[in-house]
């Protein structure tokens, strides 16, 4: 795309440009999930949930330092628009704040430190909030919509079907080397499923709708500015991201007492860190007082300590309340959709599009063109949240 140089000069062009090049390396879903979790998974239930799993992380393919040094050698102090200038420095923070949760996942209380300066911990409210959630009763654990039934080579067909719906392609891969049943990499345009799950209809509905109709949405609305920036992510995009995609759950009806009591789950786990709490304190949590099956109790602590304790699952919960008050407030949420954004930069995504620097979505999530949300109890757990 054609840029205007009387509205972007070359510097700013340039030192976007180098940052992309340079985030390219970082996609820290790719190093902070294990690779031997199965293996784990069955020493740590033999010992009967007393030793902690001792996980294994890919090999980082980068020069920690030299990223670094490259990240802060920009000369932003060329961009001209302050206003500009302000949001590349964060983004400078940002990037840097992610090298260091890389180059130090699997060692204890330092990841659990840098995790913490990029994502944060849940607070009081939310910790609140979760506990509230937790009192509902969920469905019928016996609906069929809930029953395991595709394998992820079956579950293909169906975000295969649902994909059709959007102009772009991406492609779709298998692994057992996840902790999540299926996660959208940004930066290879790739939906990756468990193959080691076994999905529900449910599931599928959700996965669709959360995975293809907002994550993989906002990735290839992310590559069409002449900015880069909208496609490698604003600062603390995760939380708008995540509460988008949760939020087309609910749009489509699709969004669950069972699924909100699951984001609810996430953020006890995560507080467990703050608590000080091991492997198996939080897992012993999860399975002997909530009374969770030990399968989705290891998973569940599993994504909150990988690495060494990984907080950004609580975000889910806080990014969904902010995107459905920002919904009923009659906010656009388009803007939101525009790459990996973040709610709280939307004035200045708009100042951008107005300055030639970006451009409105094209690619708009599906479920948000009509609330197809039927679920009264829901709707009023997320009223009710504070």
């Amino acid at each position: 795309m054609k840029i205007d140089k009387k509205v972007a000069n070359q510097a700013l062009i340039q030192i976007d440009e180098t940052i992309d090049s340079l985030v390219k390396q970082i996609e820290l879903l790719s190093y902070v999930n294990p690779v031997n979790i199965e293996e784990e998974k069955a020493r740590f239930f033999s010992s009967k949930y007393l030793t902690d799993p001792v996980f294994n992380y890919p090999t980082i393919n980068f020069d920690k330092f030299k990223l670094h040094r490259a990240l802060f050698a920009q000369p932003l102090e060329l961009i001209k628009d302050v206003e500009i200038k302000n949001l590349y420095e964060d983004i400078v923070y940002e990037y840097s704040g992610l090298i260091q949760c890389i180059e130090t996942i699997g060692d204890g209380k330092k990841f659990y430190y840098n995790s913490l300066r990029c994502f944060g911990t849940p607070t009081e409210k939310d910790v609140e909030n979760a506990k509230f959630i937790l009192h509902f009763e969920d469905e019928a654990k016996d609906d069929l919509i809930f029953k395991p039934k595709y394998s992820a080579k079956q579950a293909e067909v169906f975000f295969k079907d649902f994909s059709k719906q959007y102009d772009f392609t991406y492609t779709i891969e298998q692994s057992d080397k996840i902790s999540a049943i299926a996660m959208v990499l940004n930066n290879i345009k790739t939906l990756v499923l468990n193959s080691n799950h076994t999905y529900s209809d449910n599931e599928i509905a959700v996965l669709t709708n959360h995975e293809i109709g907002v994550h993989m949405v906002t990735t290839m609305n992310g590559l069409m500015h002449p900015l880069k920036i909208f496609s490698h992510g604003f600062p603390n995009n995760e939380e708008t991201q995540e509460g988008l995609a949760v939020f087309s759950e609910y749009m489509s009806n699709n969004l669950t007492i069972k699924r909100l009591k699951e984001l609810a789950y996430r953020v006890i786990a995560v507080d467990s860190l703050a608590k000080g709490y091991s492997f198996s304190k939080t897992f012993r949590l999860l399975h002997n007082q909530y009374d969770l099956d030990r399968e989705e109790a290891f998973y569940l602590t599993l994504r909150a300590h990988r690495g060494g304790g990984f907080t950004k699952d609580y975000l889910y919960l806080t990014g969904l309340k902010k995107i459905y008050d920002y919904y009923q407030e009659g906010k656009d949420l388009s803007v939101l959709l525009t790459g990996k954004v973040t709610l709280e930069y939307a004035n200045e995504i708009e100042s951008l599009i107005k300055k030639g620097l970006a451009v409105s979505a094209k690619h708009i999530t599906d479920a948000f063109a009509e609330n197809k949300n039927t679920n009264k109890k829901v709707d009023f757990i997320l009223r009710s949240l504070k």
